[in-house]
């Protein structure tokens, strides 16, 4: 019933930008807070950024300036602009909605940056 599914993972070469979307059904969207999360080859997963229902943001040292994470609750969809892209940011790019303890996940959509 709940699904999280992302889209616009691809291959870019470093400096380049890609949105990532993930589109959000079977919850209630405007109730959850939003995140990114990301898992880098051979590593851990790990927080890029979260946005909550009234709009405030968050994010990882390490995208500070270069990502934007942005929220269409009439769409039921929670984005993530990434600019700047550096190798490093090469990983499975996941969704999550989280609400009361409760943690949903999408599928993940690949993004590789290429030096």
């Amino acid at each position: 019933q709940v699904q999280l599914v992302e889209s616009g993972g691809g291959l870019v070469q470093a400096g380049g930008s890609l949105r990532l979307s993930c589109a959000v059904s079977g919850i209630i969207f405007s109730g959850h807070v939003m995140g990114w999360y990301r898992q880098p080859p051979g590593k851990q997963r790990e927080l890029v950024a979260f946005i909550t229902s009234g709009g405030n943001t968050n994010f990882a040292d390490s995208v500070k300036g270069r990502f934007t994470i942005s929220r269409d609750n009439a769409k039921n969809t929670v984005y993530l602009q990434m600019n700047s892209l550096k190798p490093e940011d090469t990983a499975v790019y996941y969704c999550n909605a989280g609400r009361l303890g409760r943690a949903y996940w999408g599928q993940g959509t690949q993004v590789t940056v290429s030096s």
